[in-house]
């Protein structure tokens, strides 16, 4: 008995941690679920790349011809992802997990969790969401141009600059929302 109340107590004191990882997890787990079954959708053995992956391959080439840069895709010939051609040579892939859905369904996961009003947790949901997706071919694209000049910076540039670039965005989004625009810290705060 004086197990289970010390577990309340500790449950009543720590309530706004319990509600936020509780919701954390339910959100983060329903929609990479649902991702997960929208990518089983496409035969990884017929090299199948989904629309997402494609569309940020298309829009990583959009981008750089936009800025006056000689750039092409082509699907790749053994591997479901993208080739990236800058300047004619090959610098770079674009596989599902460059899509950024991932990261945004992790930034989502938490916006949710310190959400105050579906509205307003919505609107910054769907608008940071468009931000980071719009962000990403950006950063594939400054990464293919920077492959192409630092070829022996692959390693660096591909697995600590760029993932640095876009998890910093999102982690400013986390705290802009939390500080300023939830109203969460004052929610906490009041009780």
């Amino acid at each position: 008995m004086l197990k289970i109340t010390i577990l309340k107590n500790i449950i009543k004191q720590h309530k706004p941690f319990f509600v936020f990882l509780l919701k954390f997890l339910v959100f983060y787990l329903v929609f990479t679920v649902l991702y997960k079954l929208f990518l089983n959708e496409f035969k990884m053995e017929k090299n199948e790349v989904d629309y997402i992956t494609e569309n940020v391959a298309e829009q990583t080439k959009v981008t750089l011809v936009f800025f006056g840069k000689d750039c092409e895709i082509s699907k790749h010939e053994f591997e479901p992802s993208y080739k990236i051609l800058y300047q004619g040579k090959y610098v770079a892939r674009v596989i599902e997990g460059c899509n950024a859905i991932s990261v945004i369904i992790l930034f989502a996961s938490f916006i949710f969790a310190f959400s105050t009003s579906f509205g307003k947790t919505f609107l910054y949901i769907f608008l940071g969401s468009i931000l980071i997706y719009v962000l990403n071919f950006f950063r594939i694209a400054l990464l293919s141009v920077a492959l192409y000049h630092f070829p022996q910076y692959e390693h660096v540039l591909h697995n600590i600059v760029f993932p640095l670039v876009i998890y910093g965005i999102v982690f400013l989004l986390w705290i802009l929302w939390v500080t300023k625009i939830s109203g969460y810290v004052a929610k906490v705060t009041a009780k």
